[in-house]
């Protein structure tokens, strides 16, 4: 593929995972990454700061964050965080095989494992400010965003695992029905 034509990024990132799935994600330099998608090293540095954010660079984070400040004032705060995993869940239900090929690379290099635990802090902390700009306690703001990020993460390991082909947006809402029956009084 010639550097002219259209995707740089998409490709960088297919020619990154196959790649990391080939040969391990420390044995792949970016330099192999820009020869497998036909660009040039300067090319993917445009796009990425390092191999690692190939994998970690969704916009996710946006998505949480407008789905928050936008639901309704009279939304209680765990509403809300639902409203908005259910929003990721539908963008990442297109990319159901790269997801799984993508945590297969993760689950394989441990460095990689503390990068995502990191990712998924940096969206909890996002989210738990977005619902005190809405009003909510610093501490249950705190406590809803970091229980949403767990729901979040069960749902999405059931999500790439699941032979049924349900989709994300609805086991985050079986996930967070888990929850409430664990903490409902008895």
């Amino acid at each position: 593929m010639g550097r002219w034509e259209p995707n740089a990024r998409g490709r960088l990132e297919q020619a990154a995972l196959e790649l990391y799935l080939e040969r391990g994600f420390e044995r792949t330099t970016v330099a192999e990454i820009a020869g497998r998608a036909g660009l040039t090293e300067r090319t993917f540095f445009r796009h990425f700061a390092d191999k690692r954010e190939v994998l970690f660079s969704g916009s996710l984070q946006e998505l949480l964050v407008a789905t928050v400040a936008d639901a309704a004032e009279s939304t209680p705060p765990m509403a809300v965080v639902a409203a908005a995993l259910e929003a990721a869940g539908a963008v990442l239900e297109a990319r159901r095989e790269l997801s799984r090929q993508r945590q297969a690379v993760i689950a394989a290099n441990p460095a990689l494992q503390e990068r995502e635990l990191i990712k998924l802090a940096s969206l909890a902390a996002a989210i738990a400010a977005a619902l005190r700009k809405r009003g909510v306690r610093d501490s249950a703001a705190s406590l809803t965003a970091g229980a949403g990020i767990v729901v979040f993460k069960i749902a999405f390991e059931r999500w790439i695992g699941d032979r049924e082909q349900r989709d994300l947006p609805q086991l985050v809402r079986e996930s967070l029905d888990e929850l409430k029956a664990v903490t409902a009084d008895e």
